[in-house]
């Protein structure tokens, strides 16, 4: 059974940063593609970064040069750290990944950016 466990959202001010945890179980983690998605109120979710098992990155226009996709396959475990955060970042974060040729998600963190 895939479970992904993420953590680290919460509340912080424009311009401040955080760093989303994903920690996986039940995948063989060091050749999964993970990535992590977002979806803010009254949005559809939308893909934020991606990282495939050799550790190559695709991060969406949107966040490109303030967020950073990493994995450690030890850890079992793919960050996001988000950098000079706005409040269009503000959203549901949720981590993803493929198993079994279907989207596996975990129940996300919220990331509120406000002042």
């Amino acid at each position: 059974q895939v479970q992904l466990e993420e953590s680290g959202g919460g509340l912080v001010q424009p311009g401040g940063s955080l760093r989303l945890s994903c920690a996986a179980s039940g995948i063989l983690f060091s050749i999964s593609r993970m990535g992590w998605y977002r979806q803010a109120p009254g949005k559809q979710r939308e893909m934020v970064a991606t990282i495939t098992s050799g550790g190559t990155t695709n991060t969406a226009d949107s966040v490109k040069g303030r967020f950073t996709i990493s994995r450690d396959n030890a850890k079992r475990t793919v960050y996001l750290q988000m950098n000079n955060l706005k409040p269009e970042d503000t959203a549901v974060y949720y981590c993803n990944t493929v198993f079994r040729l279907r989207d596996a998600w975990g129940l996300g963190t919220l990331v509120t950016v406000s002042s």
